[in-house]
């Protein structure tokens, strides 16, 4: 728990001066948590060591890879494990690598890269009892490899529910017609279902769609990954071989095919460094990428038919004004779009141009699309800023994100209770006492009210004694919950949902949404 919450220590010793300048006070208390861990008892107190030996800890926090640099003396015998629980604390923008690395060589890359989704495979693993539930990312729609599979069904009828979120007044006759199937269901029936992810005003999944459909279902998320390996295999699946013997001139066609691709995932990837990637979230989607593989073999055709060379300029025009171009608004997003294509889809592919560093064409006369799958496996460099011509400091305001957005994930699902906690509420005990020993009086408004006269009402007094009246309400609303959930722990209350809330935000250092909205 303490990895995936790193609580801060309700009683840390004052910060040193020379640790100010590169560590929080939030810091330094998480710090003092790990002091009771057995693994960093060996090389001595950790915030002294971090005092006596400030310099060589200052240089660790500042390595660009600070998962993979040498630690400082006092804690070098520290495993892979026990280090990420410096990186949680110290560089949160490098756990999302450290955890990549542990998990690589503890359960093998299958738990790290996201294969392509292969409809035929999970329907060999459905039966006419269990629907399938797809969540809707933006860019991604079922219905076409749905539909493509369908055909194929000789006997049974399919049915596909769209968009369910939208529909919760009759999701429990939902549930009930899905149990009437269970008894009188043909062996090919299959049911299809589809819901947007709720929004952050929404909640969880299960908060909107009801638990037993969920539970019954083969759920697919076919969300788009954030890597560029995994972004480019995806977008290569979208094409086979088939495609390629379609087209009259199958060396400029499997160069200029595999650029796209490589473009579509550089755009598409841009996404996760927001508004460094592009001024708004721009909905790019499959149907791009696959619409203009086909405008692409359609031209290269045409070429063929006339004895005439490959259209470049015509190509990049298409693909960066009307068919990526079409969702772009702002004009640096467009000039960056065209930009990226000037660049990738040029006659020079053919010669073994460059797509980005360290990363090149290859000889399209010697390869087919297997090969292509291959290459991009065996070939393909380890993933930086640089590739989509950002700054290197570019990903670090995403892997910091990144990685409080999966320790929160874990703790929000942890033990399965309505609060995602893990059930056991006394733990917030130490953190209710303290609290309530910090938590000033509230403050006497007829005695501040009494003392003003009628022409010391400005503006800023004015703002001024609200504010004020908002803290009351504030320091009311703690202290009451407080209270209540220590009376609930002792037994004297029975335990609802707004106090197990309450005890899995102190304990997760995480301000309580009745608080917030006070």
């Amino acid at each position: 728990m303490i990895l995936i919450r790193a609580p801060p220590d309700q009683t840390p010793p004052p910060m040193p001066d020379i640790a100010k300048t590169w560590l929080s006070d939030t810091q330094w208390a998480q710090l003092k948590t790990l002091e009771n861990l057995e693994a960093f008892k060996k090389g001595g107190k950790l915030l002294e060591s971090l005092e006596q030996d400030s310099l060589g800890w200052k240089r660790w926090f500042n390595e660009e890879k600070a998962e993979l640099a040498d630690l400082p003396r006092s804690v070098r015998d520290l495993g892979p494990y026990h280090r990420m629980f410096l990186l949680r604390i110290l560089r949160p923008d490098r756990i999302g690598a450290a955890l990549t690395m542990f998990i690589t060589e503890n359960l093998g890359v299958d738990y790290i890269e996201q294969s392509p989704f292969d409809m035929e495979q999970s329907y060999q693993e459905s039966t006419s009892i269990t629907p399938f539930f797809f969540v809707l990312f933006p860019g991604v729609d079922p219905t076409p490899t749905i539909e493509a599979l369908g055909k194929a069904a000789k006997e049974g009828s399919w049915v596909m529910l769209q968009n369910i979120h939208l529909m919760q007044a009759w999701l429990k006759q939902l549930e009930r017609a899905l149990e009437v199937v269970e008894e009188f269901s043909h062996d090919d029936f299959r049911c299809f279902l589809t819901s947007e992810p709720p929004g952050a005003m929404q909640g969880r999944l299960w908060d909107l769609i009801p638990e037993p459909i969920l539970q019954r279902c083969i759920k697919v998320a076919d969300e788009a990954p954030s890597d560029l390996r995994s972004n480019l295999r995806r977008a290569y699946s979208k094409f086979s071989q088939d495609s390629i013997d379609e087209c009259q001139k199958p060396k400029e066609f499997k160069a200029t095919l595999f650029a796209l691709c490589f473009f579509h995932s550089l755009i598409s990837g841009r996404i996760k460094f927001g508004a460094q990637g592009w001024s708004k979230k721009y909905p790019f989607n499959d149907g791009d990428l696959t619409i203009c593989g086909e405008v692409l073999k359609n031209y290269l055709n045409n070429a063929e038919a006339l004895g005439t060379d490959v259209p470049w300029p015509d190509l990049q025009y298409i693909f960066g004004e009307i068919m990526y171009g079409g969702h772009i608004t702002d004009f640096w997003d467009r000039r960056v779009n065209n930009t990226y294509l000037s660049v990738l889809i040029t006659p020079e592919l053919l010669q073994g141009a460059n797509l980005c560093a360290g990363f090149k064409s290859p000889d399209s006369s010697k390869l087919e699309y297997v090969h292509y799958v291959k290459y991009i496996e065996e070939r393909f460099p380890a993933e930086t800023p640089q590739m989509f011509w950002l700054h290197p400091n570019a990903e670090i305001g995403f892997l910091t994100n990144q990685g409080i957005s999966i320790f929160q994930t874990v703790s929000e699902i942890s033990g399965g209770g309505t609060s995602g906690g893990s059930g056991d509420i006394s733990a917030a005990k130490p953190v209710i006492d303290n609290y309530m020993s910090q938590l000033p009086s509230n403050l006497d408004m007829i005695e501040i009210r009494g003392r003003l006269k009628e022409e010391d009402y400005t503006p800023f007094v004015i703002v001024s004694l609200q504010e004020s009246d908002r803290m009351n309400l504030l320091l009311t609303a703690m202290r009451s919950s407080m209270s209540e959930l220590e009376l609930g722990i002792s037994g004297q209350l029975n335990v609802t949902d707004n106090m197990e809330s309450l005890a899995v935000d102190l304990q997760a250092n995480k301000v309580n949404a009745l608080w917030a909205e006070k």
